[in-house]
């Protein structure tokens, strides 16, 4: 899958290394679309192909009516802020329509 970004976010790397040479876990920001009907649902999470597996297997109250989903959109963030100002992003009029031109 292709790296996009919406709003002039920058691509990050998918985690970084902290000063003791350990690994802080970042967070991915999502968009995930049903082949039922063609909605959209966007989220963050720390690891992604749990969160799909998630959503797939009807453990997600919003999405358990819509499966399949298929992801659409990634973008990394560094924390959960940046992770929760991105999502806010994509959720909004012209976010959803930057996600609908993502196919």
């Amino acid at each position: 899958m292709e790296e996009r970004t919406f709003g002039g976010s920058s691509a990050a790397p998918a985690c970084r290394q902290a000063g003791s040479g350990s690994f802080v876990t970042m967070f991915t920001v999502y968009a995930i679309k049903s082949l039922v009907d063609g909605r959209i649902y966007v989220g963050f999470t720390k690891n992604l192909q749990r969160r799909l597996d998630e959503h797939n297997n009807g453990r997600v109250r919003s999405t358990k009516f819509y499966v399949p989903w298929v992801i659409i959109y990634t973008e990394p963030a560094l924390d959960r802020l940046s992770a929760r100002l991105k999502e806010k992003k994509l959720k909004s009029g012209s976010g959803k329509e930057f996600l609908k031109r993502q196919d």
